[in-house]
């Protein structure tokens, strides 16, 4: 048999906190008869959230498209999308079982390329657009394009969603960390951008794109048209491709905000000499699709030549899975005023997002209260990273360790915080250190997307944590 020591060393060095071993803890913990309010991962329907009924009513025609010559049982549908379905069919006659087009299916790409003009105001070719199993998917398709030599580096966001650390660990890349500007809400900021990217290159690493998370995961920061002016610049100079993660553009809940993708800021910039990625997910949103592994990713400013690749590449895995690619056409492509089922996908979408914003302030306001625990009230995505303070460790003299000792120190002491807070609690958060933070802090990222009466237990039972946790160590 094979053992560990037979694997790709950069395998065993990916690592992929949202999934790690608390998480691990949790399910055992749960097999065992506990009760676990999982909020480590954004996975809204194992989470309650309700799926659409629109989308899941045209799925499962389309799955079983024998229920159309039921009377009786389409009789139940809205006619709409009874009329969408059976259009649908007629353009995609091999049904959901079938290998597709390997960038995906001509006219959900045409719908897709629709929702981006119509979003945006600027143009959008469906021949630059791939549907993809998930942003994830997409993800690791630019990364792989783009990393030439062991020294070509990404810039990420720190804090991070680990996806990007953990891809270019496989793929052979370098990280370069930039922080995001806790102070000011986690906006970026440009002196930390040059910082960043100076120390790269002097330590040998050759930049070649700046991941941007917007909104953000894990902070729940919503940029500022300023801040994307700026990064767009800041790419220019520094022949920068952008890969604008975008997933959770529906999901702005603080007042006087909203959502501008990079595809618009550019656009109204004048600016079509820097590459873009852009990447969408059914998963998030208010569809909380996770399951059905639906997105597609848009490559802006690229050659011909270039895009062939891309769509090589996708050859290889054939095809984004058929399901996921209709659940994507229904993501851009929504009921319309007028039809039957407009009525309904309208107040269950705002009944979602309304609940969102709710248990976001709940979450929020409930930890900012707590003496040594702070939080930005998340302005969009599904997620908060709260900031904890600790005693400082009466056994190491941290002034002494190297900053990799530094980070490993920290990491022990905020993953032994998030498992006793588990083990407690019965509440499954992800430490800080598995996005990255700056030294001598301390972070959990959580989601808020339990029921609202579970977010206000996990309120009430952090604070009796927090306190218990940080007394027995002042006591120590």
């Amino acid at each position: 048999m094979i053992t560990v020591n037979d694997l790709n060393p950069r395998l065993l060095h990916a690592q992929y906190a949202v999934r790690g071993p608390i998480v691990q803890r949790a399910q055992e913990m749960e097999a065992q008869g506990h009760k676990i309010i999982y909020c480590n991962i954004g996975n809204p329907q194992a989470l309650k959230q309700q799926p659409l009924t629109y989308l899941r009513q045209a799925l499962s025609l389309l799955e079983n498209p024998a229920l159309l010559e039921n009377a009786a049982v389409v009789a139940e549908y809205p006619p709409d999308i009874v009329a969408r379905v059976r259009m649908l069919l007629q353009k995609h006659p091999f049904g959901t079982g079938a290998y597709t087009q390997s960038p995906g299916i001509p006219f959900v790409r045409q719908a897709v390329a629709d929702f981006i003009q119509k979003r945006d105001g600027v143009k959008a070719d469906k021949e630059h657009i791939i549907l993809t199993d998930g942003a994830s998917k997409g993800v690791q398709a630019v990364l792989t394009a783009l990393l030439k030599t062991p020294q070509d580096g990404v810039m990420v966001p720190i804090p991070q969603y680990p996806l990007y650390s953990a891809s270019l660990a496989l793929y052979g890349g370098r990280q370069i960390g930039y922080y995001l500007d806790e102070d000011n809400r986690w906006q970026l900021n440009q002196e930390i951008l040059e910082a960043s990217i100076v120390k790269a290159k002097a330590a040998g690493t050759h930049p070649v794109a700046i991941v941007v998370i917007n909104p953000g995961n894990p902070t729940g920061a919503v940029l500022s048209r300023e801040n994307m002016e700026m990064i767009v610049r800041f790419a220019r100079t520094h022949a920068l491709t952008i890969i604008a993660d975008e997933v959770y553009q529906e999901n702005v809940y603080a007042k006087g905000l909203r959502f501008q993708s990079f595809t618009r800021v550019m656009g109204e910039m004048g600016v079509s000499d820097i590459t873009l990625f852009t990447l969408h997910s059914v998963s998030k949103g208010f569809l909380g699709e996770c399951g059905h592994r639906g997105g597609y990713l848009e490559l802006r400013n690229i050659p011909e030549d270039v895009l062939a690749q891309f769509i090589k590449l996708q050859s290889i895995s054939l095809c984004a899975n058929v399901s996921g690619q209709f659940a994507t056409y229904f993501m851009v492509a929504p009921p319309q005023e007028g039809e039957a089922s407009f009525s309904t996908y309208i107040r269950e979408r705002d009944a979602i997002l309304a609940a969102l914003k709710r248990k976001a302030e709940i979450l929020g306001e409930g930890i900012n209260r707590i003496a040594g625990m702070t939080v930005d009230i998340p302005q969009g995505s599904m997620y908060a990273f709260v900031r904890f303070e600790l005693p400082p460790d009466r056994t190491v003299d941290v002034s002494r360790l190297s900053a990799e000792e530094r980070e490993l120190h920290d990491a022990r002491r905020d993953s032994a915080y998030c498992l006793s807070l588990l083990e407690e609690t019965g509440i499954c958060v992800v430490p800080g250190s598995g996005f990255g933070q700056k030294a001598g802090t301390f972070h959990f990222r959580t989601t808020f997307l339990p029921p609202q009466d579970e977010i206000e237990r996990l309120v009430e039972r952090l604070k009796t944590f927090h306190e218990k946790y940080v007394h027995v160590l002042e006591e120590a």
